[in-house]
């Protein structure tokens, strides 16, 4: 899936940029470790509820009518673990003590799980890509451009006294986090 040393480099800068982070994985949505950097802790295990976690938190989020799952928060006596989306396949787990400011592990661990998440894309997208095995003799005809042409926005709308009305800018969907099923 995604390269881990990449994944296991920014698991690693997000934990000296929040010293109070004690441990950090990233797995897949199914429950499988891509990389970790959480000592003491069993990242295999961690995963696999992590996995069960994110189940619960999606079917309780879509049951609520709150949205895609984007992130979890338990707070415990010793400290919190705090589970963030990373991209639509890939899920970043932190442990954290309990003097950490909330909202800097808030804010940290979204900027690392969206990190982690285009990185696994990216891997994702190359693995599907395919694979030749060498030169072939045989030419082929030059690719196409794929995306549409550009189509001239309309001008904005005005207000009766002329001047341009501002239009709020749309936000990205929500990803949307699946676990993978038996093939």
């Amino acid at each position: 899936m995604a390269d881990e040393a990449e994944v296991l480099g920014e698991l690693q800068r997000l934990r000296v940029r929040v010293p109070q982070v004690t441990g950090a994985l990233a797995a897949s949505v199914d429950g499988l470790v891509l990389a970790r950097d959480a000592p003491g802790v069993e990242p295999e295990g961690v995963a696999a509820l992590t996995a069960a976690a994110l189940g619960v938190a999606q079917r309780l989020s879509d049951a609520t009518g709150q949205g895609g799952f984007r992130e979890l928060l338990v707070r415990g006596t010793d400290g919190y673990v705090a589970t963030y989306a990373a991209g639509d396949s890939a899920v970043l787990t932190l442990l954290a003590e309990d003097r950490i400011n909330v909202g800097r592990l808030h804010l940290e661990g979204r900027r690392s799980g969206s990190r982690i998440g285009e990185l696994v894309e990216a891997a994702a997208a190359l693995e599907a890509a395919p694979r030749g095995r060498g030169r072939s003799r045989a030419r082929t005809a030059p690719a196409r451009p794929t995306a549409p042409p550009a189509v001239p926005a309309p001008p904005p709308a005005a207000t009766d006294s002329g001047l341009p009305v501002r239009t709020p800018k749309t936000e990205l969907p929500e990803p949307r986090l699946q676990p993978r099923t038996a093939r």
